[in-house]
């Protein structure tokens, strides 16, 4: 009797100490994969808080862009065209700065690099010099913000950010036929 209790005390003892490694483990699984959740919740968050931040630097760009294509530039279409980017791009801006704040994500305050040497090179130029560098500088921005703004409306994770995205494409697109044609009009090549 006493071999036999001492046995299946034995395989008792393993019994417990496997359900709780077992218990332990699944535990561990269990924190591990509430870490991954929230790991790729903050990813996604953080990838739409990258989108909001760069949709903003640009939009600011087109804005400041705008306004010096209104006191540089020669050709009445590409004046219009740098009206038009202030008109829309102010009004984006104005949306988007509503969706950021609601989604705690702060906007830069000023041009990023690559935006502010444009401006400077910009700057530096006028009349027909400054038509053909602004429009060749608009129609390869609006198609990378195409491409930005697409990915954002396919695989975005904010709704409100997604839905952005979505709703402005359109007008980017327009922007781009508009500065493929203000480009060609003042002797710009845009097709690649």
């Amino acid at each position: 009797m006493t071999y036999r209790n001492s046995r299946v005390h034995r395989l008792l003892n393993i019994a417990h100490r496997r359900s709780l490694t077992v218990g332990r483990d699944s535990r561990l699984i269990a924190i591990i994969a509430c870490g991954a959740m929230a790991a790729a919740a903050v990813w996604a968050a953080s990838a739409d808080a990258k989108f909001i931040k760069s949709a903003a630097e640009g939009g600011m760009a087109e804005v400041q862009f705008g306004q010096l294509a209104q006191q540089k530039a020669s050709s009445q279409e590409v004046k219009d065209f740098g009206q038009r980017m202030v008109t829309d791009h102010t009004k984006a801006n104005d949306k988007l700065k509503d969706i950021a704040s609601k989604e705690g994500v702060t906007l830069p305050a000023e041009l990023g690099m690559k935006d502010r040497a444009l401006y400077k090179r910009l700057s530096g130029l006028s009349g027909a010099d400054f038509d053909r560098a602004y429009m060749d500088a608009m129609v390869k921005d609006h198609k990378e913000d195409i491409a930005e703004f697409q990915k954002e409306s396919d695989s975005g994770k904010d709704q409100s950010v997604k839905q952005f995205a979505t709703d402005t494409l359109p007008t980017l697109r327009e922007h781009l036929q508009m500065a493929e044609r203000a480009a060609s009009a003042v002797g710009v090549k845009t097709s690649e």
